[in-house]
């Protein structure tokens, strides 16, 4: 099992922006020192909490800085922007990673953004599938390209100098494209199928509950199967929030305060999807009522937190619930106490990923 990073980052609205961006860095550079394998950056435009509006500029901020980890974006939500411009500054990116990149879609989630780009009573699945499609074209094709979709166009016919090169849009270092990544939000998504069947791999959200974690293995093995090739769990990637501390009483502080980073992160998820109507994803089962879901359920059954070695067995425990997967992406969270941050990923790459390994390398010889 690997060891990734993923930020949705949610701060206190109060904490000046300047110093959540620094510590967002700090996070990915730290992460990029101990082994992380990956690092993956959300981005929103319209929500104070929400500190990152461009993945594509934060990750450019983060390249230099690191080493060894790729960074990716996770997700970068293609209804808000025109093809040709992702395109483009994707195809830059991954060129001033030198190939050290993932590229992470999705539709968007939240809805102010949609409504700030008019995409609010939008099809956003149908405006991603374009999107994705005219990108995946850009790169393979030659200019003018003269794509024409429903809700963009490309074309550079009327003004292409080939000549002196005016026309053409970059394509990125990997070939045909870096690997693309897609965030599962629902359970049993058919999104997930749609995307193994292109090729895709997929990320679940460390906000949804085991039993819809579970589900999205089966649909990924149908899309597999549909383009004949194999379903390897290696290309399963699945977020957590996770806490560790050197001793059970930090921990459970910290990951239990009512007015810490990790409460407050579910109280903003869970306020935004029952406003949104999608509070079903915080459910045990599907005709479970509204009111039994509850903020404090919500975080007794999606915080991992403790020490080493009880963070180890549960975390051991979330993948016999499961299945096998490829890749526990750490979700980040503000660093509302920087030292306990930064030990809280230290401890999980020096002392819990071994545990794991060692467990999981029993199971796989049958010991």
């Amino acid at each position: 099992m690997k060891l990734g990073f993923f930020t949705m980052p949610m701060h206190p609205i109060e904490k000046d922006w300047r110093q959540t961006l620094r510590e967002d860095r700090e996070a990915f550079i730290l992460a990029d020192e101990l082994g992380f394998t990956e690092g993956l950056s959300g981005e929103h435009v319209t929500d104070k909490a929400e500190n990152i509006t461009s993945c594509i500029a934060f990750l450019a901020w983060v390249a230099s800085a690191t080493r060894t980890m790729k960074l990716g974006t996770g997700t970068l939500n293609l209804p808000n922007l025109h093809p040709a411009t992702t395109a483009a500054q994707i195809a830059m990116l991954d060129h001033m990673l030198d190939g050290r990149f993932v590229f992470g879609i999705s539709p968007g989630g939240l809805l102010s953004d949609a409504e700030l780009y008019g995409n609010l009573d939008a099809d956003r699945n149908e405006m991603f599938v374009e999107s994705i499609d005219a990108i995946l074209a850009i790169w393979s094709g030659e200019p003018p390209y003269n794509i024409k979709g429903k809700y963009w166009s490309v074309s550079t016919e009327r003004t292409m100098m080939p000549e002196i090169g005016q026309g053409y849009l970059p394509r990125p270092l990997q070939h045909p494209h870096p690997p693309i990544i897609v965030t599962a939000v629902a359970p049993f998504s058919r999104g997930v199928t749609e995307a193994a069947a292109r090729g895709w791999d997929p990320i679940s959200a460390n906000f949804l509950m085991p039993q819809w974690v579970r589900s999205h293995w089966p649909k990924y093995v149908e899309g597999c199967e549909r383009a004949g090739r194999p379903a390897d769990p290696a290309n399963w990637r699945v977020a957590k929030s996770i806490f560790v501390a050197n001793d059970a009483a930090t921990a459970k502080a910290y990951a239990t305060d009512p007015n810490g980073p990790y409460v407050s992160y579910y109280r903003s998820l869970f306020t935004k999807l029952k406003k949104g109507g999608r509070i079903g994803l915080f459910k045990a089962h599907r005709d479970q009522p509204d009111d039994e879901v509850t903020l404090e359920k919500v975080c007794n059954n999606l915080i991992v937190y403790g020490t080493p070695d009880k963070v180890a067995d549960e975390l051991l425990a979330f993948r016999e619930q499961i299945g096998e997967f490829g890749t526990l992406l750490y979700a980040g969270k503000d660093w509302q106490d920087r030292e306990l941050g930064r030990r809280s990923m230290i401890l999980l790459a020096e002392k819990v990923m071994p545990q794991l390994h060692a467990a999981t390398a029993k199971t796989e010889v049958g010991l």
